[in-house]
C-alpha cells in the first residue's frame, strides 16, 4: 500500500525535464497559451514545478493534524479507506491535467490533484505508523518501522529506474495514468490491511479497550506533549528540509552541473539522484533492528545531522562525482529515519500516537513547503539564464539546504540534553530497558511481600 503511493508521490522527480522542458515551446513564460506546442513536455517554469511540491506539503501540513486526531478517534480502518481513496482521486485529477496542456487551466487542475493526493498520502502514512506502533509496541519497533520504510523506498527506487523508461515508450500522459493505477492498487491493499487489523485486535480481545481510550481523547491533549516530543518534531522538520527539497530537484541539478564534466544524460542523472532511496531501501530494515538493540536514538539523530553537512558542501563547492554525495546522503537519511520516527511513540502515550504522528508530519510538511518555495525562488522563473548564473543559483540552493542541516544539529543537541535530564529514554538500549523493567517488577513484588504479613496479622487480631 505505502510502496505504491510512495512510487506515485515521487513520480515528478524523474519527470522534471518533461514538466519544465521548453525546447519546443514558442512561449516560455508561465502564461500557458495555445502557442506552446511542446511534444512530450509541459513548459512549466522551475518555480511552478516546485509549487506542485509545495502545495502537496502545505496540504499535508493542514490535513494531517486533523487526520491524526480522526484516526485516534475513529480507528485505523476508516482512516485507511478514506485516505487511500483520496490518493486515487488526487492522482487521477493530476493525470487529467495533461489534457489541458497549452491552456491556463493546466496548472490549476494539476495543483488540485496534488492537493487531493497530499490530503490522502500524508494521512495514510500516519495510519500505517499507528498500526505499526500498536502491533510492535515494547517489541522490535524500530525494526518494524525500518521494514515499512524499506517497502516505501522500494516504490521510490522502482520509480527512479522504471518511470523514465516507461515515459520514453508510452509518453507522459500514459505514465501519469499508470501512476494513478498504482494508487488504485494501494486502495485495494487497504481493504486487506483493514481486515487483518480487525481480526488481530479481536483475537487479542483489545477492541473494547481501544474504543474506550478513543472516547477519552481530546484535541487539547496536545498541550500535555513533553518538551522531548516538540524537540523531536523540530529535529525531523529541519533534517527533512534538507533531504526532500534536494531530492525533488536533484535530477535537474545533477544534469545541469555535471553534464559537461561527466557527459550525463537526463536518465543517468535521475538514477544518480535516486541513489538516496536505493541506500535507504537496503539499509532501513537492518538499521531498525540494530537501533532496537543498541538504542542511542538521540545520539544517532545528532550524528546524522552532523554528517549531512559535508554532503551539501560537496555539492555546492566541488565537482566530485555526484554519486558520492547521493550515497552519503542515503546513509545519513537511513539512520535518521530509523532513529527519529520510531522515537515518537516513546515520548507520547499510546492513545495519542496518531495525533502525535499527524502533528509531527504537519510540522515537517510546513518546513518542506517553505523550503520548496525558497528553492523555487532561488532558481527563479527565467529560462534564459547563462550557465554561470544557473550554477550560481544552484550553489545558493545547496547552501540553503546546508543551513537546515546546521539548524538540525542545534535541535538534536538540545533534544539529547533534555532527554538526559528526563532519564535518557531515547538512548536506552534493549538491555537497559529490560533491566529497568525487571527492577520495577521486583520493587512491586517486594512491596506486595511487605504488605502480606501485615494483612495476615490484622486478620489474626480481628479473629
Amino acid at each position: 500500500m505505502e510502496a505504491t503511493d510512495r512510487s506515485y508521490r515521487f513520480l515528478l522527480l524523474v519527470l522534471q525535464a518533461q514538466f519544465t522542458g521548453v525546447s519546443n515551446c514558442t512561449d516560455n513564460s508561465t502564461k500557458y497559451d495555445e502557442s506552446c506546442e511542446c511534444e512530450g513536455c509541459l513548459g512549466m517554469s522551475n518555480d511552478d514545478y516546485n509549487l506542485l511540491y509545495a502545495i502537496y506539503a502545505w496540504t499535508n501540513a493542514v490535513v494531517v493534524i486533523g487526520a491524526g486526531f480522526l484516526i485516534d478517534k475513529l480507528g485505523n480502518r476508516i482512516g485507511l479507506f478514506l485516505f487511500s481513496f483520496l490518493c486515487v482521486l488526487g492522482s487521477s485529477t493530476f493525470a487529467a491535467g495533461v489534457f489541458f496542456k497549452g491552456t491556463s487551466a493546466m496548472l490549476p487542475v494539476m495543483l488540485i490533484g496534488r492537493l487531493l493526493f497530499g490530503s490522502g498520502n500524508g494521512s495514510l502514512t500516519i495510519v500505517q505508523n499507528r498500526i505499526t506502533a500498536y502491533w510492535f509496541r515494547n517489541k522490535e519497533l524500530a525494526m518494524a518501522f525500518g521494514i515499512t520504510l524499506a517497502f516505501s523506498r522500494l516504490g521510490s527506487v522502482l520509480n527512479f529506474f522504471m518511470t523514465q523508461i516507461f515515459e520514453d515508450s508510452y509518453g507522459l500522459t500514459w505514465t501519469l495514468w499508470a501512476g494513478a493505477i498504482l494508487c488504485g492498487l494501494g486502495f485495494i491493499s487497504s481493504f486487506i490491511v483493514s481486515f487483518m487489523d480487525l481480526y488481530g485486535v479481536r483475537q487479542l480481545g483489545d477492541e473494547q479497550n481501544l474504543k474506550t481510550e478513543s472516547k477519552k481523547l481530546k484535541v487539547t491533549d496536545i498541550k500535555y506533549f513533553s518538551m522531548s516530543y516538540w524537540l523531536l518534531a523540530l529535529t525531523i522538520m529541519f533534517f527533512y528540509n534538507g533531504v526532500f527539497p534536494f531530492v525533488a530537484d536533484a535530477s535537474d541539478f545533477i544534469f545541469e552541473k555535471y553534464k559537461d564534466k561527466y557527459e550525463f544524460s537526463k536518465r543517468t542523472s535521475s538514477i544518480l539522484a535516486g541513489a538516496v532511496y536505493d541506500v535507504s531501501m537496503v539499509l532501513s530494515p537492518f538499521l531498525g533492528g540494530l537501533i532496537d538493540v543498541i538504542g542511542m536514538r538521540g545520539v544517532l539523530a545528532l550524528t546524522c545531522a552532523l554528517l549531512t553537512i559535508p554532503v551539501f558542501g560537496i555539492l555546492a563547492f566541488t565537482y566530485v562525482y555526484p554519486l558520492v554525495a547521493t550515497l552519503w546522503l542515503g546513509i545519513t537519511y537511513s539512520f535518521a529515519a530509523a532513529s527519529m520516527w520510531p522515537s515518537i511513540p516513546l515520548v507520547v502515550s499510546q492513545a495519542t500516537v496518531g495525533t502525535a504522528m499527524g502533528l509531527t508530519t504537519s510540522i515537517q510538511m510546513i518546513g518542506i513547503g517553505i523550503s520548496n518555495l525558497v528553492v523555487g525562488q532561488i532558481l527563479g522563473k527565467s529560462q534564459d539564464l547563462s550557465r554561470e548564473d544557473t550554477l550560481l543559483r544552484w550553489k545558493y540552493v545547496m547552501v540553503y539546504l546546508l543551513a537546515n542541516s546546521l539548524a538540525c544539529v542545534a535541535t538534536t543537541t538540545i533534544l539529547n540534553l533534555n532527554d538526559k535530564r528526563r532519564g535518557g529514554i531515547l538512548n536506552l538500549s534493549r538491555k537497559q530497558k529490560m533491566a529497568i523493567t525487571e527492577q520495577a517488577a521486583r520493587e512491586i513484588e517486594e512491596e506486595e511481600d511487605e504488605r502480606r504479613p501485615l494483612l495476615r496479622d490484622s486478620k489474626s487480631s480481628i479473629n
